[in-house]
């Protein structure tokens, strides 16, 4: 499993960036005929975006034609697994890169990008380099990077706060410190959509890093013996069930999904003061909040350090860009317009300029006009400066590990949450499927 976390040094280049939770994929199996397929995320507003790719390709290539099928987060992360199983998959495989990419990998079920990348460096040269380093597993590209850099961020509701009369947090004291005064208030410190668990599983990244630094997480990626039982990882396991005991989360936040949006509406209605999330929760914010982003009531900052931590405060966590790989189950013509895709229909000008109105980063190069013209251009340009800044930016554990490692790590944390378990008995049932 040896996936190094990815960093974004090349960033501080002043290249933007882009991951986004893209998808790719179609109806029905590989071989299908009558064109490409192509799997992608449901949601607007990222969907219209995707369509919008698609539809524009098509346009242009009335021969090649693509056909697009939207699915949600987590029925998506199921579909798409069954479907490469039975030999079914479709011609663009749209994922997150990482461990999953290299059990793919492993199988033989995509396509060696290459050969092809070499003989079409145009399309390299103008995505950040960064992007391609959950693309490659042994040296090797099997995936085409696209959308958009998504680092998670601490967004919070600035009229809450003054309502209540507190400042952000500056540390991890700080949020304890907040959590009664706004439970005092009616008010639930933190929204949090604990159905979908990888919500979850955005505290704990953090903490790992913030109070022991990139390193701990990085021995559980390179398989070291109960790297999950390191002091500092069951300090950060610790605190999170803290912070549930301590009521910092909305009340019944386990059975409240990501998918629905419910948990960005406890934001923008005031029911939460703060929600961690990734930065496309922006223009869902954006989209669905009414005057709430508009009117500058939404506030946003990095997770705050944790005092005596090891991890540099400038380090993030999310998705450094998302992906697609070919089937290598597609025929030949169907891989032929795959890679016509990859070369006149990923990030073209008309889709970078939706990303940028939707409030995202886009991991094309060349776009910090087209940033600083937006009228998200505060946002864009912080969550520009978190993916430039970062010294280290970690892929999202549940990507970065195998999907049988990530499956047993996403039901734990919801044990985890639910105080089922102790930090204790979760390093160890962690141990077990990533220790060598």
């Amino acid at each position: 499993m040896p996936l190094s976390r990815r960093t974004l040094l090349g960033l501080a280049a002043g290249v933007p960036v882009s991951a986004a939770l893209a998808a790719c994929g179609s109806s029905g199996p590989s071989k299908s005929g009558g064109g490409a397929t192509y799997w992608y995320l449901s949601g607007q507003p990222q969907e219209g975006v995707r369509a919008g790719a698609v539809d524009a390709f098509n346009k242009a290539h009335p021969k090649e034609h693509i056909k697009g099928t939207s699915f949600q987060n987590d029925a998506y992360k199921t579909k798409i697994k069954t479907a490469i199983g039975a030999g079914q998959a479709p011609t663009l495989i749209w994922g997150w890169g990482g461990g999953t990419l290299r059990t793919y990998v492993k199988a033989g079920q995509v396509e060696d990008l290459t050969s092809w990348f070499d003989e079409h460096s145009e399309v390299k040269r103008r995505l950040f380099p960064s992007s391609f380093d959950a693309a490659t597993v042994d040296g090797k590209i099997y995936a085409m990077p696209c959308e958009t850099v998504q680092p998670i961020i601490l967004y919070y509701n600035r009229k809450v706060f003054d309502q209540v009369g507190v400042k952000p947090p500056k540390s991890w004291d700080d949020i304890m410190a907040l959590v009664p005064k706004f439970n005092a208030k009616g008010i639930a410190p933190f929204s949090l959509g604990g159905q979908s668990r990888w919500t979850n599983m955005m505290w704990l990244e953090f903490l790992f890093d913030r109070i022991g630094g990139p390193e701990v997480f990085q021995a559980v990626i390179e398989g070291e013996k109960n790297a999950w039982s390191n002091p500092h990882a069951i300090t950060a396991l610790t605190k999170v069930q803290e912070l549930v005991r301590a009521h910092g989360f909305i009340k019944g936040f386990s059975s409240i999904t990501a998918d629905s949006n419910a948990d960005q509406a406890l934001l923008y209605t005031g029911k939460a003061a703060m929600m961690l999330h990734g930065s496309w929760s922006y223009g869902i914010q954006q989209a669905d909040g009414g005057d709430f982003v508009s009117s500058g009531a939404l506030g946003y900052m990095t997770f705050p350090p944790v005092e005596g931590g090891k991890g540099d405060p400038s380090d993030t966590v999310g998705n450094p860009a998302q992906y697609l790989s070919i089937s290598s189950k597609a025929s030949a013509e169907q891989k032929k317009i795959a890679k016509e895709f990859f070369a006149t229909g990923v990030l073209q000008d008309a889709e970078v300029k939706k990303w940028i109105d939707n409030g995202s980063v886009p991991i094309r190069l060349g776009t910090e006009k087209a940033l600083a013209a937006s009228k998200s251009a505060d946002f864009l340009q912080f969550t520009y400066d978190i993916a430039s800044k970062a010294k280290v930016f970690g892929q999202s554990w549940d990507q970065a590990l195998s999907p049988t490692a990530a499956e047993t790590l996403l039901d734990n944390i919801v044990k985890l949450f639910q105080l089922s378990i102790s930090p204790q008995q979760f390093a160890r049932n962690l141990n077990e499927v990533t220790g060598k």
